[in-house]
C-alpha cells in the first residue's frame, strides 16, 4: 500500500519531466543529429579561452593568467575549473543530460515545475507554467545569441524562488536546502547581474513575509526561517568562493571600478565605459540599452516596434513591391528584403521582441483581480519594479537615482534584461490565477466582472493597435534618416527613390505591428474562451488543461521559431567558428619567436569586441564584458584615437597588425619596431598622480625612459642608472602563469616588462634568483623591476590567494550543502513514515 501511494504521488512529476525532455529536444531536433547552435559569443568565448584550454590540456594546469586577451588578463574570468565545488560538478553534470540548448530549456520548466508546486498548483498547471516561463521569446533570443550564463541564471530562479516560499510558507528546513541547492546553481551559472536582481526581489519578499509573522506574533519561528534562509545563503556562496573572490576582487580594477583619472572628454571613436566621478560604469554606458515605453508592447504584441534590428520581410511587403516596381528583378528584389532595418526603437541593437505570451499576460492581468493569495502583491509590487528598471534612461527620474545611490546598481549595463524577471512573475500569478479558477475559489460574479475587464483591457490594447496602428505609432526611428544617407543612397545612387524606399520600409513596419496584434488577439480570444468554459464546467479539466498547453505552446513556439529555428544548427565542426587560421594568421604563425602580441584592425566588430586574433595569438585586444579599467584608458587616450601613439603599440609589444584589404580579407603587416618581452631604460621620473602618468605617455620614448606613479617611490630610493649597451634581458621560459627571464647587466638597472600590471592581493609572487622582489608599475599598465647588477634569473608566478584558500572553502561550503540536503530529505522521510 505504501509502495502504490507513493507511486500515484510520484508518477505526475515523473510524466511532467519527461514530457519537458521531449519538449526540450522537439524545440531543438537537429541535436539528435549532432548539430550544435551556432552562436556569436560562444565563438568569442572559444578564442578567449584557447590559451587556458590549450595549457590544461597539455599539463592538466589550469592558469589562473592569460596573455591571450588584452595583452594580459586573469584566467579564471574566461576559462577556469572548481574541482572541490560539489555545486559547479552538480551544474556540469545537469548540463549534460540534454545536449545543449535543450538542457537549458529542461532547467527552466523543472525549476519552475517545483515553484508552482510549492504555490500549490497541481502537476498540470505547474507544467503549463513551466512551459510558459522556459520558451518566452526573451530566453530564446538570447540563446540564439549566445548568451548563456544569463539563460541559465534565468532558468535557475524559479527554483531559488520555490526554496524561499516554501520556508515561510510550509517547512523552513526543507526551504532552507531547497533554497541552498537552487541559489548555488544559480550561482554556478555565473550571472552576477540576473541573480543581483533576483536577490533584490526576495529580500522585498522576506521583509514582506517577515512583517506578517511579526504582525502574527510568530517571532520565534520567523527567527528560525530566517537562520535556516541565512544559512542556507552561506552554504550556497561558500561553494563558489573562489570564483566569487576571483570576481571580487577583479572587479575593483575594471571598468565597473573607480577611474583614477580626472573625468574628460572621450576620445573621438572611443566610447566611455567607466565612471568618472564613482566606482561603477559610466551612466550613459550603462543606460545605452533601454526600452522605451511603446516597446513594453512588444510583451504581448511581438513585432509591435518591427522585431530584430535587421529581420526579413516577404514577397508581400511594400519594400519588394517598390523594388519590382523600380524594374529590379524580383529575385534580387527578394534578397534585398532579407535584412532590413525593421526595429524603430532607440536601442542599438535589437535581437528581437520579449514576448511573454498574451495568455501569460492575460492570465497575469485577471490574477491581479481574483488571485486571494497576498503574494500577487509582492510580484506585482515587482513586476512594476523590474518594468521601471528595464525602462532605464525612459524612465530617468527614478533609474537614475538607483544608479546613483543604490549599492551595486552602477556595476550592470543592459538593465533590460530584468525583464526576464518580471516575466517569470508574470506567469507566477497567471498560474495561481488558474488555480483560483479551477478551484473554484472565486465566486462567479467577481470572475465575471474581472474577466470581462481583463479581456476589455488586453483584447481593447491588440485590437485597436490591429485596427489602426498608424493612429498611435509613426514606425520613424531616428536612425532612418541615417540609414538612407550612409546605406541606401550609395546603393540605390537615387536620393528620391532611396526615400521613396525607406517609407516603404516604415509601412511595413506598421503591418508588422497590426499582423501580429491580430495574431495575439486570436490567441487571446481562444485562451479567454477556453477560460471562461472551464470556470462554467463546460470543459472538462483535462481537456481544458491539455488545451490550454496546446495554445501556449503554439503561441509561444511561433514566435520563438522566428529567431531560433533549425537553420541555427550546425555541423560540431562548424561550430566552432574560426578554427583554420587565415593565410594571414599562418603568416605570422610561422614567427620563429611566439611570444609577440598582435593587433587585430580586420574584424568588423572592433579590436575590443573580438576575440577572433586570440584563438591563435597572443592579441591587444578581445571579447569580454569588463576589460582591466587602465588598459581601457590607456586605449582609448594613446591609441584607439584618430592618430594612435605608435610607442604604446610598441611596448605593448605589437610585432604585427591584422588589417583587412580591398576585399575584406585579413593582412598581416610586420611592426619591426616592437620593443620585445622585457628592456632595460636609460632613465626613469616619478609624477604625482594617474593624469601625470597618462599625460606623460603623449611624448614619451618607452624604450628609453619609464614614467612610474608616486606611489611607487619609496622602492626606487636610491636607484641611480648607469646603462651599458652591453646590458640584456630576455624571456627563456614561457607559461601562461609563470614567465621566466635571464638578465645581464653591469650596474643596478630599471627593467620593464611588456606585460600587464595586476597585483590586488600581490598576485604575481616575483623573485630574482629564488628571492622575494618587488614589483612595481610603470607606463600606466606595464610591470617594472629594479634589478642588481651581474647575472640574474627573474621569475613571474602568478598565484592567487582567492584559488588557494578559496577552494577549500568551496570544500566545507560544499560539505555543509550535502550535508544540509541530506537532512532535510532524512526528516521528511522520517515523517512520512510517522503520518503513513
Amino acid at each position: 500500500m505504501k509502495n502504490l501511494i507513493s507511486w500515484q504521488r510520484s508518477w505526475p512529476h515523473l510524466v511532467a519531466v519527461i514530457g519537458f525532455m521531449i519538449l526540450s529536444i522537439a524545440y531543438v531536433s537537429p541535436v539528435l543529429q549532432g548539430k550544435k547552435l551556432t552562436a556569436q559569443d560562444d565563438v568569442q568565448a572559444k578564442g578567449a579561452a584557447r590559451e587556458v584550454l590549450d595549457y590544461n590540456k597539455q599539463t592538466g594546469i589550469w592558469s589562473a593568467w592569460t596573455n591571450g586577451m588584452f595583452s594580459g588578463m586573469p584566467a579564471y574570468l574566461v576559462a577556469a575549473d572548481y574541482p572541490t565545488s560539489v555545486s559547479t560538478k552538480l551544474g556540469q553534470a545537469i548540463n549534460r543530460i540534454l545536449p545543449a540548448p535543450a538542457n537549458y530549456f529542461l532547467i527552466g520548466m523543472v525549476s519552475a515545475y517545483i515553484l508552482f508546486l510549492v504555490l500549490g498548483a497541481g502537476s498540470w498547471l505547474a507544467a503549463i507554467g513551466g512551459v510558459a516561463f522556459a520558451f518566452s521569446a526573451f530566453n530564446v533570443i538570447n540563446l540564439e545569441a549566445g548568451h548563456v550564463s544569463q539563460v541559465i541564471a534565468i532558468m535557475y530562479a524559479p527554483g531559488v524562488l520555490a526554496g524561499v516560499i516554501l520556508a515561510f510558507r510550509k517547512n523552513w528546513l526543507a526551504g532552507a536546502a531547497l533554497t541552498a541547492l537552487f541559489l548555488s546553481l544559480e550561482l554556478y551559472a555565473n550571472h552576477v547581474q540576473i541573480t543581483y536582481y533576483l536577490g533584490l526581489g526576495i529580500i522585498i519578499l522576506v521583509i514582506i513575509e517577515s512583517v506578517s509573522y511579526i504582525k502574527r506574533g510568530l517571532a520565534k519561528e520567523l527567527a528560525l526561517i530566517l537562520a535556516g534562509l541565512a544559512f542556507a545563503g552561506v552554504v550556497a556562496v561558500g561553494t563558489h568562493t573562489t570564483r566569487l573572490w576571483n570576481a571580487f576582487d577583479y572587479t575593483k580594477e575594471t571598468i565597473r571600478g573607480k577611474s583614477e583619472l580626472t573625468p574628460r572628454v572621450t576620445a573621438p571613436g572611443a566610447a566611455a565605459t567607466a565612471d568618472a566621478n564613482g566606482s561603477g560604469l559610466d551612466k550613459t554606458y550603462a543606460f545605452t540599452y533601454s526600452y522605451g515605453f511603446g516597446e513594453l508592447l512588444t510583451l504581448v504584441i511581438p513585432n509591435a516596434y518591427g522585431g530584430t534590428s535587421l529581420g526579413p520581410l516577404s514577397n508581400t511587403s511594400e519594400s519588394y513591391k517598390t523594388l519590382v516596381a523600380r524594374g529590379i528583378d524580383p529575385a534580387s528584389a527578394l534578397n534585398v528584403i532579407q535584412q532590413l532595418p525593421l526595429y524603430w526603437g532607440d536601442q542599438p541593437i535589437m535581437g528581437g521582441p520579449n514576448y511573454v505570451g498574451i495568455i501569460v499576460f492575460f492570465l497575469f492581468v485577471l490574477g491581479l483581480f481574483i488571485v486571494k493569495n497576498p503574494i500577487k502583491y509582492w510580484a506585482g509590487g515587482v513586476v512594476l519594479l523590474y518594468i521601471i528598471w528595464a525602462l532605464g534612461k525612459s524612465f530617468a527620474g527614478i533609474n537614475y537615482l538607483f544608479f546613483d545611490y543604490f549599492p551595486m546598481f552602477n556595476k550592470f549595463r543592459a538593465m533590460t534584461m530584468v525583464v526576464s524577471l518580471a516575466q517569470l512573475l508574470m506567469v507566477l500569478v497567471g498560474v495561481l490565477a488558474l488555480v483560483e479558477i479551477m478551484q473554484k475559489r472565486v465566486e462567479w460574479k467577481e470572475f465575471q466582472k474581472s474577466f470581462l475587464i481583463t479581456l476589455g483591457i488586453t483584447g481593447g490594447v491588440t485590437f485597436m493597435l490591429a485596427l489602426m496602428p498608424g493612429v498611435f505609432f509613426s514606425f520613424q526611428a531616428a536612425s532612418d534618416p541615417q540609414y538612407v544617407e550612409q546605406y541606401l543612397m550609395p546603393q540605390m545612387q537615387d536620393k528620391a527613390f532611396a526615400q521613396q524606399f525607406m517609407n516603404s520600409i516604415v509601412q511595413d513596419r506598421a503591418s508588422l505591428m497590426k499582423s501580429d496584434a491580430i495574431r495575439s488577439l486570436i490567441f487571446l480570444l481562444l485562451a479567454a474562451g477556453l477560460v471562461w468554459f472551464a470556470r462554467k464546467d463546460k470543459v472538462k479539466p483535462v481537456l481544458f488543461y491539455g488545451t490550454l498547453l496546446i495554445l501556449v505552446i503554439f503561441d509561444l513556439f511561433g514566435i520563438d521559431k522566428r529567431y531560433l529555428n533549425n537553420e541555427d544548427f550546425v555541423s560540431s565542426y562548424a561550430a566552432q567558428g574560426v578554427t583554420t587560421p587565415s593565410p594571414a594568421d599562418e603568416q605570422i604563425l610561422r614567427d620563429t619567436d611566439p611570444n609577440y602580441r598582435v593587433y587585430d584592425l580586420s574584424s568588423r566588430q572592433g579590436p575590443f569586441n573580438s576575440a577572433d586574433a586570440s584563438y591563435f595569438h597572443k592579441s591587444l585586444g578581445g571579447y569580454h564584458g569588463a576589460k582591466l579599467r587602465r588598459y581601457q584608458e590607456l586605449f582609448e587616450r594613446q591609441i584607439y584615437t584618430q592618430k594612435p601613439n605608435a610607442n604604446i603599440m610598441n611596448m605593448l609589444n605589437t610585432k604585427y597588425i591584422l588589417i583587412p584589404d580591398q576585399q575584406g580579407n585579413k593582412v598581416a603587416q610586420a611592426n619591426p619596431d616592437a620593443f620585445g618581452n622585457a628592456w632595460f631604460v636609460k632613465s626613469y621620473k616619478v609624477v604625482p598622480n594617474a593624469d601625470a602618468e597618462m599625460a606623460a605617455l603623449d611624448s614619451l620614448k618607452p624604450k628609453e625612459e619609464a614614467v612610474l606613479d608616486q606611489k611607487f617611490a619609496s622602492k626606487l630610493t636610491g636607484l641611480t642608472l648607469q646603462p651599458d649597451s652591453t646590458d640584456k634581458i630576455s624571456l627563456t621560459s614561457y607559461k601562461p602563469n609563470e614567465l621566466i627571464y635571464e638578465s645581464n647587466s653591469k650596474g643596478e638597472g630599471l627593467a620593464v616588462f611588456s606585460e600587464i600590471y595586476y597585483n590586488v592581493r600581490n598576485e604575481w609572487k616575483v623573485t630574482i634568483d629564488d628571492k622575494p622582489a618587488d614589483m612595481l608599475r610603470a607606463n600606466y599598465v606595464l610591470r617594472a623591476l629594479r634589478v642588481p647588477a651581474g647575472k640574474h634569473t627573474i621569475k613571474f608566478s602568478f598565484e592567487p590567494v582567492s584559488v588557494a584558500v578559496g577552494s577549500k572553502i568551496d570544500l566545507v561550503s560544499s560539505l555543509l550543502l550535502v550535508g544540509l540536503i541530506a537532512g532535510a530529505v532524512f526528516v521528511e522521510v522520517k515523517k512520512k513514515k510517522n503520518t503513513v
